[in-house]
């Protein structure tokens, strides 16, 4: 197998040389984004700046996006799932002979690492903005890939990567290596079919899980072994390669915080490394790239030691990095527009000389999911909607607008938030600063996460590595408490929300004007109750002059001069609570109060009357005798029937959302009343997906 590596390498290189002569110049000038969301919008604004139009295709949930109504043509690519979808090569490219393309780009995801649809491009006579098929095969079989890189003198980690996959060569290897040890499917990615063995006890059992998975997710139960580092840094090169056999390398990023082995906040340059050690690197992915005949935009990505530094080969995705952007900012470059321009047949921009680098940048994805909740993704409307202002040195790279949906069948990233600064220092408090004027309401997010982790002292002083947010979980997720100033400011909103008094347009129906000119002990008091971190709160609100009276679960009275700024019909808000004067926005949707502040939005319930709790509890019956659905999703499979008794752990039903798989199990021994739903159906957060009887019924 080795040998035939070599053979494959030597063979690559060959062609490679050969080819840089028949180049062809081929001028694109209208190009298919196979893709949807913020990286189709990104491909399309390079696009649009160079004069070259633009194609989308649409799932059907998609066909009101932002990537379909900025593009220059649009069509219909099939349903919502994927596979009926944006994974049709096929049908993909038959629309891009309709709309007379000469280039695909693939984004990344989809089909941007398929070597089927390489192939099926290059049948066709369409360029495929990506590397050659050959590539992306190689690079993509682990094992595969790393006897190319050892062949390369690319530094590779101490393992097995064999293709005698019995158990007993496995645990031999395993002995060999030593432990703890790290067990990889061949074709795994995004975390799947990884599995650590902290010693020989636990190797079988974990190797079968690996495989089990593998299977599963890639059909292939392949494994291979290598040396787990305790704590690694995941560092990635961007490499770029033409048609002529030239590559170059734009810096390396560090993308070590990570949640569910994937990525969430990457920087650019990786903090803490000597510049030679930086230049060794870039070096070792330009052999990397050359070594697989190489052309375009493609990330080498290595493990490297946090104690000592020293770096190893993982693994190189053969296609546009989702944290593209921050190589971009500190190189001073647009890789999208040198991706066009080479998948025409020109020459790379610049050589490697002329990269240079300045400054520092960040990447924060903003995902709908719950941090607390085991970073669980989410779904839903984005009903309240407002970002930093975008410039020279913020980018805000999304696919969304206020309104539209997070839908379950896609992945939950909701933008990509780029900051640029001098140094780090500025360029993190620059994050920070931008993360606390990202307000959304309508679903879960991570923002108040990341305004967390940005401001951990280890993290502001670089110390990161792959296990950053396990090791300081305690930090990251303190007890969640409920501030009065908090409590004040979404009383402030509700009051101003309803009657505009303090504001240009002074409500006439304003429940306060009636006691405006009367003594304190006879002005109106009106009470609230908010609802949050699952306890209620009474805020009474008297009205006093030209300020307001509040008064917190029968506490001190605080005095209160709040001030409705002008901002279009957003709900801006200048207070000052016991002298204490601050700025912050809000917003109130049906019962819910969101106030935006220094660490993230703060949401409250509006308590409804009593009567309505009771009439909302009759009608929607207590969670005891059914399973909900703790993410909104799709009901993938119902192992059981109305009338099956089923015991304390066993597997019901399969929920499917935002790539993830969750197994709803049985919390007790019961019988099976009904299902909530047929196999496919969208379930909702919440929502009852199986119903037991009552002890009554069963009995």
């Amino acid at each position: 197998m080795y040998t035939r590596l070599l053979r494959n390498v030597l063979t690559l290189r060959t062609y490679s040389t050969k080819s840089a002569a028949k180049v062809e110049l081929r001028p694109i000038n209208k190009i298919l984004i196979a893709n949807r969301g913020e990286i189709a919008c990104r491909v399309m604004r390079t696009a649009r700046r160079l004069g070259v139009r633009t194609v989308a295709v649409y799932s059907d949930p998609d066909e009101h996006s932002l990537h379909t109504s900025i593009a220059d043509e649009a069509y219909r690519v099939g349903e919502a799932a994927s596979a009926a979808s944006y994974l049709r090569g096929q049908h993909i490219i038959d629309i891009a002979k309709r709309a007379s393309c000469q280039a695909i780009h693939p984004g990344y995801g989809f089909l941007s690492e398929s070597v089927e649809f390489a192939e099926l491009c290059q049948r066709e006579n369409i360029i495929f903005m990506g590397p050659p098929s050959t590539a992306i095969r190689d690079m993509g079989i682990k094992s595969t890939s790393k006897a190319i890189m050892d062949a390369a003198g690319v530094p590779i980690i101490n393992g097995y990567h064999g293709e005698d996959q019995t158990d007993e060569r496995l645990q031999a290897e395993a002995d060999k290596i030593g432990f703890p040890l790290m067990i990889k499917a061949v074709r795994g990615g995004g975390g799947k079919g990884m599995r650590i063995a902290e010693n020989k006890e636990d190797f079988l059992t974990a190797l079968n899980s690996a495989r089990n998975e593998s299977q599963k997710s890639f059909g292939d139960s392949s494994v291979l072994l290598e040396r787990y580092v305790r704590s690694p840094r995941h560092v990635e090169v961007q490499v770029f390669a033409d048609q002529y056999g030239d590559a170059v390398y734009l810096w390396e990023r560090d993308c070590s915080v990570q949640r569910r082995h994937q990525k969430i906040i990457e920087e650019a340059p990786a903090p803490g490394l000597p510049e030679q050690l930086r230049r060794q690197l870039g070096e070792a992915a330009v052999r990397a790239a050359k070594a697989v005949g190489y052309v375009g935009a493609g990330t080498v990505e290595f493990i490297m030691d946090k104690e000592d530094l020293s770096f190893h080969f993982m693994e190189m995705n053969t296609r546009l990095q989702v944290e593209h952007p921050i190589s971009e900012m500190i190189t001073g470059t647009d890789l999208v527009e040198w991706q066009i321009r080479i998948a025409g047949g020109e020459r790379l921009p610049l050589t490697q000389e002329q990269i240079g680098r300045k400054g520092h940048a960040f990447e924060a994805r903003i995902y709908a999911e719950n941090p607390r909740g085991g970073f669980l993704p989410g779904a839903g409307p984005l009903r309240y909607l407002a970002t930093p202002q975008p410039n020279d040195y913020v980018r805000v790279e999304t696919g969304v607008r206020e309104g539209d949906e997070v839908s379950v069948h896609y992945d939950p990233m909701i933008a990509k938030l780029v900051v640029w600064g001098e140094n780090r220092a500025q360029a993190l408090n620059s994050l920070i600063a931008r993360l606390r004027e990202y307000h959304i309401t309508g679903l879960e997010t991570n923002i108040n996460f990341l305004i967390d982790l940005a401001a951990h002292p280890e993290f502001q002083e670089g110390n990161v590595h792959t296990g950053f947010i396990d090791e300081h979980f305690e930090t990251l997720f303190p007890p969640i408490e409920i501030k009065d100033e908090e409590l004040c400011k979404a009383a402030i909103a509700l009051v101003l929300n309803e009657s505009q008094v303090f504001g240009s347009n002074a409500g006439k129906n304003d429940p306060f004007n009636a006691a405006q000119n009367a003594r304190l002990n006879y002005s109106l008091i009106r009470s609230y109750n908010l609802k949050g971190n699952d306890k209620v709160y009474n805020i009474k609100v008297c009205h006093d002059e030209s300020n307001l009276q509040m008064q917190i679960n029968n506490g001190s009275w605080k005095t209160v001069k709040p001030m409705r700024l002008s901002d279009g019909n957003r709900l801006k808000i200048r207070a000052n609570i016991d002298n204490n004067i601050s700025t912050f926005n809000a917003n109130i949707d049906g019962t819910e109060v969101t106030v935006f502040l220094e660490n993230g939005k703060v949401s409250f319930e509006l308590v409804q009357p009593k009567f309505l709790n009771t009439l909302s509890d009759q009608q929607s019956g207590t969670s005891s005798n059914k399973i909900v659905a703790p993410m909104p999703g799709v009901l993938e499979k119902v192992l059981v029937k109305p009338g099956d008794k089923v015991k304390k752990g066993d597997s019901l039903a399969v929920l499917i959302a935002m790539k993830m798989e969750h197994i709803l199990k049985a919390p007790q021994d019961a019988t099976i009343k009904s299902i909530g739903g047929a196999e496919g159906t969208n379930i909702s957060k919440g929502a009852a997906v199986i119903i037991f009887e009552d002890e009554e019924e069963s009995a």
